[in-house]
């Protein structure tokens, strides 16, 4: 295979003709296939749907001698934030254990920091003339949403190979309308990459000019690899802490994608001071969240060391998949030189950046096709890519055959927008 960029106009015109030609024999097989969203896939769900087994008697809803099934503990089950502690390496007065997703503690946090201001802020987030925020991309969509929702101005922060680019953010915090960052540190969405140990530290050791700007911390992929060992990784609660910064970072994470997404448990992390303030805001909204699921968690996960092999067991199912996705672009693409992507190690997704100008054009294609997948500009701020160049592949949903079928049809628009690009 020759790169594109040194055939001569002929033989593109040629490649293009025959992508063509195969692009309306993909057409014709009429596929409905989804690679748009992280979601875990039936053999995955089917994995570990015995969660519902391990509750038969009445002793099974007594937990530390509290009975998960009345009112009370606000704040979460004691055992279940003793478990959420023991993975994140905090301490389990640092945890409020909640309801299935994390995303909704972070809408309410960034909602609480606007109606109520948070432990350090001087006056509601309402209230301010400008409220600003850092937003590493490519990043999480939802995110993004999240902060956009309340009229905040985004502003993209570029990811390193280590994480975000630290000069940017430093120089960012000393504006004191910038409130906050997102954060994705460990096997970041959609790149893959896991936040280096200097990025943390400057990170944790920030010198904000705004006294209430917060890291958001969403460690939704800390015991999620697929391929190697479990890779150990700092808390950041305790890195914010030995910085002289305790009260700056919420940490969340949740069992989306190591039980059931519809029925996990989520949870978030803080200092001491933080939570006291916290418990204070949230105590008027809910009596309790659901400890009858909190106790299923706690009995079926056990602890860290269970939960790992667990986790084991989801990158059985998991690999081969990014092994498809990859090993295809691999050979039917990077010989052609439009593209290039990372082989993450855990997570769920690939982050693929393509030519310049062409991401738009190559899903519109995938879509004609009938090959769904996340929507051109979505990883950065406002759903506009700059470049419009960075794909997010996410690989986890379909089962292998399909998802073979998917990267194919996926190469082939790939391939037909490059050519485009370069002027067939």
């Amino acid at each position: 295979m020759t790169a594109y960029s040194q055939m001569t106009a002929q033989e593109r015109k040629a490649e293009y003709d025959a992508l063509q030609r195969e692009f309306q024999a993909l057409k014709a097989r009429g596929l409905s296939l989804n690679m748009a969203r992280g979601k875990p896939g039936k053999a995955q769900l089917d994995l570990v749907s015995d969660i519902f087994e391990v509750m038969r008697g009445p002793e099974d809803y007594v937990s530390d001698g509290i009975d998960v099934r009345n009112y009370g503990e606000m704040s979460g089950l004691p055992a279940a934030k003793r478990l959420f502690a023991e993975i994140l390496g905090c301490r389990p007065s640092q945890v409020f254990v909640g309801g299935n997703a994390s995303l909704q503690l972070m809408y309410d946090t960034i909602s609480k920091a606007y109606t109520h201001g948070l432990l350090r802020s001087e006056r509601p987030w309402c209230r301010e003339e400008k409220v600003k925020w850092l937003c590493p991309a490519p990043g999480y969509d939802r995110h993004f949403k999240v902060t956009e929702s309340f009229g905040f101005e985004l502003i993209a922060i570029p990811m390193t190979d280590e994480g975000p680019d630290m000069d940017a953010v430093e120089a960012a915090v000393k504006d004191p309308a910038v409130k906050g960052i997102w954060c994705v540190p460990k096997y970041s969405n959609p790149d893959g990459i896991i936040y280096s140990g200097e990025t943390i530290r400057r990170m944790a050791a920030l010198k904000p000019a705004a006294p209430d700007f917060t890291i958001m911390w969403d460690n939704a992929y800390c015991i999620h690899e697929f391929e190697g060992d479990y890779v150990e990784f700092p808390d950041m609660l305790a890195e914010c802490e030995k910085a002289g910064n305790p009260d700056m970072v919420f940490e969340f994470a949740s069992t989306s994608k190591v039980t059931l997404p519809g029925a996990g448990v989520a949870c978030f992390a803080c200092s001491e001071a933080n939570m006291a303030y916290m418990e204070k805001l949230l105590t008027v909204q809910v009596i309790s969240f659901d400890k009858v699921n909190q106790q299923r968690h706690v009995l079926y996960l056990k602890d860290k060391a269970h939960t790992l092999e667990l986790m084991k067991k989801h990158a059985a199912i998991m690999a081969p998949k990014f092994r498809a996705v990859v090993d295809t672009l691999d050979k039917e693409i990077a010989p052609l030189g439009i593209a290039s992507w990372r082989r993450p190690k855990g997570g769920y997704f690939v982050s693929l950046n393509a030519m310049p100008g062409t991401a738009r054009r190559t899903l519109a294609l995938c879509k004609e096709a009938g090959v769904t997948m996340t929507g051109a500009g979505a990883t950065f701020p406002y759903g506009k890519d700059p470049q419009d160049s960075n794909i997010r592949i996410a690989p986890s949903l379909p089962p292998v055959e399909e998802l073979e079928q998917a990267i194919a049809v996926f190469c082939v628009c790939l391939r037909m927008a490059a050519l485009e690009k370069l002027g067939v």
